[in-house]
């Protein structure tokens, strides 16, 4: 017990570390505000001119839970950067050399990243509201919607973190950051899959971006909620939602924390 109160209040000493860097690195930060509202802007008037709703409705309604979702899988390769990044410039060293509790470095860095997801959603939905976009089934299911956002996110953070620790450099994970992008294309965040080849569908609707933004837009009550005989990861989208963060957790915080102990020996 003690041992667990020493690594989180070293996390979240680290967590104000990483947010206090925002400061010295405004780039970043103004980054991820700006560009949510830039995909908001250039999906929803470039893509909404072509792309017909499945059951009617507003594209940029049925776009924004999909660029929620873009958002928080794309943030994995941020954190890799991030955490390699340091390690190449040896701040994972020091921070091995200081009296603080192993795992509480990746969870600083992973808490951080929360955080500032939050921020970049804030930005996103502000953008989406002045385009059109409404969250209509009221507060507490927006709530959850967020809530699955975060949770995803801060267990895709896990993977960044392990993959940043891995790779040791900024060159190599810059190289990884376009990996990323066939998640989100490759699922129904932008374009419905029922025109997709039977194989294509089927990685589609299986991949777990498509569960997250079939969750949201149920949460939400915008269109192109799944209906019929769908698979099963989009009948249940909020249960496959909270599966895949379970297993993503359990998998990569240990890798993590493994991986980091181990780097310093």
């Amino acid at each position: 017990m003690e041992r667990l109160r020493w690594t989180l209040a070293d996390g979240l000493t680290l967590v104000g570390r990483e947010l206090g860097r925002m400061r010295h690195e405004p780039g970043g930060l103004i980054g991820a505000l700006v560009f949510p509202a830039v995909m908001v802007v250039l999906f929803g008037y470039v893509f909404g001119s072509a792309i017909q709703v499945p059951g009617g409705g507003n594209y940029r309604e049925y776009l924004m839970p999909g660029l929620f979702v873009m958002i928080t899988f794309t943030s994995v390769m941020a954190l890799t950067m991030q955490v390699a990044t340091d390690a190449s410039r040896g701040v994972m060293d020091r921070f091995r050399s200081m009296p603080i509790t192993r795992a509480a470095v990746p969870f600083g860095q992973t808490g951080a990243d929360v955080l500032t997801g939050l921020l970049s959603l804030g930005m996103m939905a502000v953008a989406g509201l002045l385009v059109g976009w409404r969250p209509h089934h009221g507060l507490l299911p927006t709530v959850q919607a967020i809530l699955l956002l975060c949770l995803m996110r801060y267990a895709l953070s896990w993977v960044g973190c392990y993959l940043g620790l891995v790779v040791k450099s900024e060159q190599t994970a810059d190289q990884l950051m376009p990996l990323m992008l066939p998640f989100t294309m490759l699922s129904n965040a932008f374009v419905p899959t029922e025109g997709m080849p039977g194989w294509l569908r089927f990685i589609s609707d299986w991949n777990p971006a498509s569960a997250l933004t079939a969750a949201c837009r149920d949460l939400f009550g915008n269109p192109g909620v799944p209906a019929g005989d769908v698979a099963w990861p989009l009948a249940h989208p909020t249960a496959t939602v909270l599966l895949w963060s379970a297993v993503l957790l359990v998998v990569f915080v240990p890798l993590s924390v493994r991986t980091y102990t181990r780097k310093g020996r």
